[in-house]
């Protein structure tokens, strides 16, 4: 009974490994298939003329915004995601700082989702190949 119990565990560990790895490789070309989209973005805005911009972060629940070091363009008009120059992609809501205010927020880089805002309110998710198109068009 005991050498039952103790296979039968090690097959579930197994099966759990094997997803836990299944899912990762999904997330992992999901975020290349994303950062390919947002290559294409940048290229189109470059052939079009249209100049990066000194990025700001906005400070969760306020109408204030802290500068960053990033140069790049918005992705949505409450300029709450952006894209560096580099197609990094940012999350721009960051909390309330003395020192932020003073010196600037520093924000780091996200592996892009291919569905933006997935898990929020309806309404406030959308395909990243929609909202970037969204963009282009304004």
């Amino acid at each position: 009974m005991v050498g039952n119990e103790t296979s039968w565990r090690e097959e579930r560990r197994q099966a759990a490994a094997e997803h836990a790895a299944a899912l990762e490789r999904k997330k992992a070309g999901e975020t290349a298939r994303a950062r390919e989209l947002l290559r294409d973005f940048i290229a189109t805005l470059k052939e079009r003329g249209v100049e990066p911009e000194p990025l700001r972060a906005q400070v969760i629940g306020s109408n204030a915004s802290y500068r960053t070091e990033l140069v790049g363009w918005y992705l949505r008009r409450n300029r709450s995601l952006a894209v560096d120059v580099d197609g990094n992609f940012y999350i721009l809501g960051v909390p309330a700082s003395l020192k932020a205010r003073v010196a600037g927020a520093r924000v780091e880089a996200s592996d892009p989702p291919l569905v933006v805002g997935q898990g929020a309110r309806d309404g406030e998710s959308m395909p990243l190949a929609e909202l970037l198109q969204l963009r282009l068009d304004s």
